[in-house]
């Protein structure tokens, strides 16, 4: 899979303000999702200043933050959001996946910011290692480019 950054028209990514919500669960995974999305956005020109970096205790709370920034910054054109959720031995695994994944859902059909799914959901901590710049990709660069992506959708409308 590559991880190869789209073209994107200068004009696109002016003035871009994006938030970053990272789950402090499972923060090894978390922090490096966040690192390579970080880094991509400021690859493309996105300042220190554009980014607005929150962190929240664990997935399930992804959706309030990622609400709460959608009502209380209109200047935010779009939010990241990450958290790792590793299958145990209970079902808490389904229900976390299916909280977070119909919440994100949600938000995005209201659309007014898209809202990006960066939550891995996997079966042992060394997929999601694989996920984050392993034989898997980097899925935090993908989630930086998916956001910018979306972002000059919205502004074309």
């Amino acid at each position: 899979m590559s991880t190869s950054r789209p073209d994107f028209a200068p004009t696109a990514l002016k003035d871009v303000k994006v938030a970053v919500i990272t789950a402090q669960w499972n923060a090894k995974i978390t922090h490096e999702l966040e690192k390579g999305a970080v880094n991509r956005l400021s690859e493309c020109g996105v300042t220190a200043d554009n980014m607005l970096m929150v962190e929240v205790p664990g997935a399930v709370e992804l959706t309030y933050a990622a609400s709460r920034i959608i009502t209380s910054r209109p200047d935010i054109e779009a939010v990241i959001v990450f958290g790792a959720v590793v299958r145990g031995d209970t079902p808490h695994f389904d229900y976390v996946c299916q909280s977070v994944t119909q919440g994100v859902t949600a938000l995005n059909a209201q659309g007014s910011t898209p809202v990006i799914f960066g939550v891995l959901t996997v079966n042992s901590e060394q997929q999601a290692l694989d996920r984050v710049g392993g034989p898997a990709g980097h899925k935090g660069i993908e989630a930086a480019d998916t956001a910018l992506a979306m972002i000059s959708l919205k502004r074309s409308f």
